[in-house]
């Protein structure tokens, strides 16, 4: 783990820093410094609308008395969207639009964050929790009274 997020900190900014000096190269350095500026803009503006969506759905769903999982879970990808959107370079403001998109998005969500999650099922369809598909389904039978009861009510069977 500590080496892949190695890997990331020196191979993006190098990545970018290379991709601004080609842009610069090719429009100049004026329009590369706009276009930098422009997408943190645009982004900072779209993740607004997106999450101000994603928030609208929330409340639906808690009115609804559902668990708004999913939708968290596209809050947490829009965060990290914003973030790349802010950092200053091409490559980053490339994976922070892709993330706005909301199909990638949900691909996301089901491809990496599901599958850490141990397989928890999100919004799954009803069939997902039957019990044929439950890994802990026990009915533990037995009979109850108040303690403040003389004594316990009689047994169905006659019994007791």
């Amino acid at each position: 783990m500590f080496q892949s997020l190695l890997l990331i900190f020196l191979t993006v900014p190098l990545l970018e820093i290379y991709l601004l000096i080609k842009v610069g190269s090719i429009i100049g350095a004026l329009p590369t410094v706009f276009m930098v500026v422009f997408t943190a803009v645009l982004g900072a503006f779209l993740i607004r609308l997106q999450g101000l969506a994603t928030m609208t759905r929330v409340r639906s769903m808690l009115m609804q008395g559902e668990i708004p999982a999913m939708e968290v879970m596209e809050g947490l990808i829009l965060l990290i969207s914003g973030a790349l959107l802010l950092t200053p370079g091409f490559f980053t403001d490339t994976l922070g639009f892709l993330c706005l998109i909301r199909p990638i998005r949900l691909w996301l969500i089901q491809r990496f964050l599901m599958h850490r999650a141990g397989g928890v099922f999100f919004n799954a369809p009803p069939h997902i929790h039957d019990r044929q598909n439950s890994r802990s389904d026990h009915t533990i039978e037995g009979e109850f009274w108040r303690e403040d009861d003389d004594k316990p009510p009689k047994r169905r069977d006659g019994s007791g």
